[in-house]
């Protein structure tokens, strides 16, 4: 049994293994991103898997999505803004791999997720340094050789399996022993490849011909026979080969063989292609039953034993070959020097002005009005002292996909910076005693007297020291518009959790993956249909509260003013969602504002000056690290000094 037969041979452990994995987080993450096109990232098997997510979240969802390979990613980090990024390496410690998660970090996409097979790697302790990247991983003990083999196996089924759960399908238990392929096992049916092993061993290359449905197939065989260099390999669609690529088969008929990949909805175009192919050319077909998790899985096996079967008859170690220096100086280039990032264009906070505004790309952009209000309020936040600063919560201080966590490390350096040199820190939520208690586990009870809490979106002002006095009593509107809530659920809208905090708000979670962005639609079309306020209907990126008449976040900037005997302009505040109906567009109408995410729609405030591709927790921090402490108890922020990421 060569090395490569030896993986080949622990498979089903590996399916095994999958098959008993908790997987709920990893549902989680593939149904947070149910609305979106994804990107999945890898190199070599991983890749496959890449492939593999991407086709399944496209065949489930509709949305089309994009597989990549850490390069892409490096060079145009961009496509991390929008989309929620998989990045997938089985060991963890491929320098590429490494260079795209810090690069997605750094240009602020909205959710990363790591799927790994260890638990200890380089990749590991970079995500441990960086916001808002949720691990996934699935310990394997056994390392792949060369190739990925049962890595591969093992995370491929692992997304399989998923999708299969998350679509209410009880996944069949994949036990190689019982799959078929043209009702034969697999032992069987790759007998019947024998001829066409032989006579393949012996060419230069290989064109696979596959059908869309089955392409982290197709992919995962030209990997293996690509990487190994066992035998040229190119690939194409049904009819990508009959646009020019037929004339490999014609004018290069000593050179190349033909593996077809089908399914039910291409066989019928393969019988009418197949007639046609020259009897010079090797051909074998793998004809799967559909293209359903299971048979991208089944299809995978396949195609690792016929790689075997090719390997051995050429005489070729593919499970151990010899690496060349060569190959291990590509392999450990230096990219964070040698592809520099991309540099911030345009003036610095006018493209989300814009946009806020409707101005989306091509839209003209060179209203010199904007211009001259980005340089007044730059101008002024420059050389304004400062008393207090007021916070927005989730996805400004602490992540919005985690919601049950407190502020990281890096944010409380800050808050700590800022209420011992004696300024005041507010903050302001639409959560309550879940905010406070964060706070008070993590900041030091001495500077406790420094912190202002508005819960509830304002409903509820307070010191941090204060105990929250309960109500239970819902006013009449909201017990209203409570009933409306409950029969919208009733009929089937995706609402997951509605919480009454009595008397300030009714706040509504949805099922995992659907947006707040549109059901603010369904709460706020169906409350006016009712004949109730919809103004008072906010939302958060993982919420939607409607309020109580008069609730508002902010209410804090009057009690801090008030309470502290300041002047209003001596204030800032800074939220993610500044723009109606964005639960900070009241705390972002300040005077003195700023935007981690989504500006107001106003320009002479609420303005996103972080660059253009930070956002969220990595904007927060690029306005605190220019947060500058006077000697008199107030600071200034510093955006103008040294910008080299203005223009």
């Amino acid at each position: 049994m060569t090395p490569y037969e030896e993986e080949l041979s622990k498979l089903q452990t590996s399916l095994n293994r999958s098959a008993s994995a908790e997987l709920t987080k990893l549902k989680s993450a593939i149904a947070g991103a149910s609305q979106f096109s994804l990107i999945a990232v890898g190199s070599g098997g991983s890749f496959t898997v890449a492939s593999l997510l991407c086709s399944l979240h496209e065949a489930y969802t509709g949305r089309v999505s994009r597989s990549i390979t850490p390069l892409e990613l490096i060079c145009n980090p961009t496509l991390a803004a929008t989309s929620p990024i998989f990045i997938i390496s089985a060991e963890g410690k491929n320098p590429d791999i490494l260079e795209a998660l810090k690069r997605a970090r750094e240009h602020s996409s909205r959710a990363v997720h790591v799927i790994t097979n260890r638990h200890s790697s380089p990749l590991m302790e970079l995500a441990a340094t960086l916001n808002d990247v949720t691990s996934h991983v699935f310990e394997l003990s056994d390392k792949d050789g060369y190739l990925a083999t049962n890595s591969l196996i093992l995370d491929a089924s692992l997304v399989a399996r998923a999708f299969s759960e998350l679509d209410r399908q009880k996944p069949a238990s994949l036990d190689l022993q019982n799959i078929y392929y043209s009702g034969q096992p697999l032992d069987k049916f790759l007998y019947t490849a024998k001829e066409f092993v032989t006579r393949t061993a012996n060419k230069r290359g290989l064109i696979i011909v596959f059908s869309p449905k089955l392409r982290p197939i197709a992919e995962d065989l030209e990997s293996k026979f690509s990487e190994s260099a066992l035998l040229f390999s190119q690939l194409a669609d049904f009819r990508s080969f009959a646009h020019g690529r037929h004339l490999w088969l014609t004018e290069r008929t000593r050179d190349c063989a033909l593996l077809v990949l089908t399914e039910p909805s291409t066989e019928a175009l393969w019988l009418d292609m197949k007639p046609q192919i020259p009897d010079a050319v090797p051909i074998f077909t793998i004809p799967m039953p559909g293209s359903t998790p299971n048979d991208l899985i089944a299809g995978l096996v396949a195609g690792m034993h016929l790689v075997s079967r090719i390997a051995n008859e050429a005489k070729r170690n593919i499970a151990k070959p010899n690496v060349s220096p060569l190959g291990r100086q590509l392999y450990y280039a230096e990219l964070s020097s040698l592809i520099p990032p991309p540099q911030e264009t345009g003036i610095r906070g006018e493209q989300s002005k814009y946009e806020v505004l409707g101005a989306h790309w091509p839209s003209p952009r060179n209203s010199g009005k904007i211009r001259r209000a980005l340089e007044e309020i730059e101008q002024e936040f420059s050389t304004r002292d400062f008393r207090a600063i007021v916070f927005d919560y989730d996805g400004t201080l602490c992540s919005s996909n985690k919601v049950d966590l407190p502020p990281g490390s890096e944010i409380l350096q800050h808050l700590n910076r800022i209420t011992k040199a004696g300024m005041i820190v507010g903050i302001a939520s639409g959560r309550g005693d879940s905010v406070r208690d964060h706070l008070r586990d993590t900041v030091d009870k001495g500077l406790w007297p420094m912190f202002r809490l508005a819960l509830y979106n304002g409903g509820w002002i307070g010191a941090l020291s204060d105990e929250i006095q309960r109500v239970t009593e819902l006013s009449e509107f909201l017990i209203h518009a409570k009933r409306i809530v409950l029969n919208l659920r009733s009929q089937g809208v995706p609402i997951s959790r509605i919480r009454a905090n009595a008397p300030h708000q009714l706040s509504i979670r949805f099922e995992n993956g659907v947006s707040a962005d549109n059901m603010w639609f369904v709460i706020a079309d169906a409350l006016k249909q009712a004949g109730l306020e919809s103004g008072t209907v906010l939302k958060s990126k993982h919420s939607v509260d409607i309020l109580s008449r008069g609730v508002s976040k902010s209410h804090i900037v009057a009690h801090i003013v008030q309470t502290h005997r300041m002047d209003p302009y001596e204030v800032v505040t800074m939220g993610d969602l500044g723009a109606w109906p964005g639960n900070d567009s009241s705390l972002l109408q300040h005077r003195f504002s700023l935007s981690v995410d989504l500006p107001s729609r106003r320009i002479d405030r609420g303005w996103k000056l972080a660059p253009r591709y930070k956002r969220d927790l990595d904007a927060t921090l690029w306005y605190l690290d220019r947060l500058k402490l006077n000697n008199d108890q107030t600071f200034r922020f510093d955006f103008l000094e040294n910008d080299v990421e203005r223009r």
